[in-house]
Order: C-alpha cells, then sequence, then structure tokens
C-alpha cells in the first residue's frame, strides 16, 4: 500500500448550466460547482473508485484531515483504489456555497442561500462522478454527516454502489437538533451578522466562535475533558478564583478552538450544513425508514463510537438492527474510544482496523483466484 498524500488531481465539476438544479426544498441553482479531489487512478473499466463524504468542516481534500486512513496502517490503497474527496454543495471549499455568485443578483448569495439536503449533496455529487465516468462505486464511507451521506448513497442510488461504511451517524436526536440550534443562534446573535450579509473579510468571528466551542464540547467526552483538563486553571495563568474573567483550563482550550476555526471557515456555510444535518431522514420520499431501507442492495457496516453522544453508539446499533430487519446485509462494529465522536479523526487507526475487513475481502479474493490460475 502506498501513500499518496497530494492529489493527483484536482478540479471542478460544473453542470446545471443548461437546466437548473433542483433542491428538494424546491428553490433551484443555476449553476453548480463541485471542487474534487482525486488520489491514485481510476482503472480502465472505472469501477475502483471510493467515495469519502466529509464531515461538516472537511473538504474534497481527503488526506488533508484523514492523512491516517492512507499509507500502510490505512484503508486507502491508492495503487488498487482512486480514492475521491467532493466538497458539498453549501461548503467554502470552492464547490457552490453562500460565498458563491448568485447570477441571478450579480452579488454573493450569502445569508439567501438555499436550503441544502443531504440528498441533495448526494445527487450533486453523482454529477462528478457521471463526468469521470464512474458508474459504480467500490465503496462510499464518510462520518457524521460525511456518513449521513453515505446512507443516503445507499439508499437514493442502491444500484450504483457496492460497500456503504457510515462511522457516528444517524439522524439527529432531540439534544442533537438543539446543539444545531444554539449554534446557529451564536452566529446570527451576533451583531456583525447581518442577516448573513457580512461581506467576504468581515464575518461574524465572535458568534463563529462560540458555535464551534459550542460544537466542541459535543463532539468531545467528558471522560476526555476530565483527564485532559480537569479544573485547572488556564495555563496561560490566569486564575478562574480571582476575577470574573479568568478560566479554566478547559475555558481557554475552547476559546483557542473556536478562535483558530474562524479563520478556515465561513459562518454561512456553517449555518446552511448544521441545518442539512438537522433536516437528515432516510425516510424523506420514501414513506418511511423502512420503505427506504428496504432499497438498499450494498453491504453496510455502521460504526458506532462508544462515548459519542452526539451520535449516541446505542442509536448506530439500532439503525443496524433497523437495517437487518429491512433484509440489507448490515453489519456493526464499534470504535472504543475516550475521544467521543472526534474518535474517528482522533483514532483513525483504530478505526482502520475496523472498517479494513469489509473493504478487503473482494481484494483477498481476487488475490486467491490470481494463485489459483
Amino acid at each position: 500500500m502506498t501513500a499518496v498524500l497530494n492529489p493527483t488531481i484536482e478540479d471542478d465539476c460544473t453542470f446545471a448550466v443548461a437546466t437548473p438544479f433542483q433542491l428538494a426544498s424546491g428553490e433551484q441553482l443555476q449553476p453548480v460547482t463541485l471542487r474534487y479531489a482525486l488520489y491514485g487512478r481510476l482503472n480502465g473499466a472505472r469501477d475502483n473508485a471510493i467515495l469519502v463524504c466529509h464531515a461538516l468542516s472537511g473538504s474534497a481534500r481527503v488526506a488533508d484531515w484523514w492523512p491516517q486512513m492512507f499509507g500502510p496502517d490505512g484503508i486507502f490503497d491508492t495503487e488498487r483504489y482512486c480514492i475521491i474527496g467532493i466538497n458539498v454543495i453549501g461548503s467554502c471549499y470552492g464547490s457552490t456555497g453562500p460565498g458563491s455568485c448568485n447570477p441571478r443578483t450579480g452579488e454573493r448569495y450569502d445569508g439567501k442561500f438555499p436550503l441544502v439536503s443531504v440528498a441533495d449533496m448526494v445527487r450533486a455529487q453523482v454529477e462528478v462522478l457521471n463526468s469521470l465516468g464512474v458508474r459504480r462505486l467500490h465503496t462510499v464511507i464518510g462520518a457524521s454527516i460525511g456518513g449521513m451521506q453515505a446512507l443516503q448513497w445507499a439508499t437514493d442510488y442502491p444500484d450504483r454502489i457496492e460497500r456503504c461504511v457510515a462511522i457516528g451517524a444517524t439522524a439527529l436526536s432531540a439534544m442533537g437538533l438543539a446543539l444545531n440550534h444554539l449554534q446557529r443562534q451564536a452566529i446570527r446573535n451576533d451583531p456583525v451578522w447581518s442577516n448573513g450579509k457580512y461581506g467576504a473579510h468581515d464575518q461574524p468571528v465572535a458568534g463563529l466562535a462560540l458555535a464551534r466551542a459550542i460544537a466542541i464540547c459535543s463532539y468531545k467526552s467528558p471522560e476526555l475533558f476530565t483527564g485532559r483538563f480537569g479544573r485547572k486553571g488556564n495555563r496561560n495563568g490566569e486564575d478562574p478564583a480571582c476575577s470574573l474573567e479568568g478560566r479554566y483550563d478547559v475555558a481557554g482550550y475552547l476559546d483557542y478552538q473556536g478562535a483558530s476555526f474562524t479563520r478556515r471557515f465561513d459562518a454561512n456555510s456553517y449555518t446552511v450544513l448544521s441545518k442539512a444535518m438537522d433536516t437528515f431522514d432516510l425516510a424523506c420520499g420514501y414513506g418511511s425508514e423502512a420503505a427506504a431501507l428496504r432499497r438498499v442492495l450494498a453491504r453496510v457496516l455502521l460504526v458506532g463510537i462508544s462515548t459519542d453522544w452526539l451520535f449516541p453508539a446505542t442509536d448506530v446499533l439500532a439503525l443496524a438492527q433497523r437495517m437487518q430487519t429491512a433484509g440489507v446485509d448490515a453489519s456493526y462494529r464499534e470504535l472504543v474510544s475516550s475521544h467521543g465522536h472526534d474518535g474517528f479523526l482522533a483514532e483513525a487507526d483504530s478505526l482502520a482496523l475496523l472498517v479494513r475487513p469489509h473493504l478487503i475481502e473482494e481484494a483477498q479474493a481476487e488475490l486467491a483466484a490470481e494463485a489459483f490460475c
């Protein structure tokens, strides 16, 4: 297995030029550009592609945020497979999003960017794959909202994928919906927000930083926070017992994470993508979840994370059981981690051990057949 940490191709796919791209909300986008990256090469039959769907703040450059999945200890063998990353609609890393120009007005969409669903993201990804001549995917894999996309692929395009791997992903519980609501409110309550029309270089930094800090709390676990921070004062010497402004170490960490996030992400994109997480529901368009699950033909692996309270492992296991009841070839594995939801990033090596058997079974069969011949 060879590590290829720079994409061999990074380009844009532009579509919906002549005909608008219809969104589930009833609104339209025209045209649409998606930024994508390829690691490795497509084979002659173009059937060796693994689509990696990124989480909320990720991008098409998979190796930037999931580098451990490449190389000898990972699962992405770029000698055998072509790894494809596609930046979703609504993001701020090159695909059509709030910072793009609205051709109807000649100005940025800003806060008027339409509601986007996970199903819309997947339908847009289909356009990229069609442009590359990829009719069937070896695997679709993702975590968090990326896992939602993988599940949407399995239900909406059952004939186009062989394997689905969804990590830390189900429909959000009421707690998850509440946390996302608070994050968007933190952004909207920033005086700079101006209904989303804040300009390219003057975004609501304070609100976005607070939203990210709230999110970080949901991505981690109490065990991790206790072990890492405890009740220690902030490491810069502040004494929380001496003033209202004095912070504990955990508060300094959250403030740092929030501030650094504002330098790489956009507030409008944050509201669009977190709302897409809220509205994810496999039943949409099929009448019921059971009807949607009966469409699935792929082999499905669901991975829960033991300390994840944003997407509890029990919820992921329950989804796997409902899939099995619907006749899906579905299995469940659990990543034991103290890192909470972020375990899929923080402990990617351990995650690879769980996922690898699901991906390499076919490769092992091919090698056995070659040896027999």
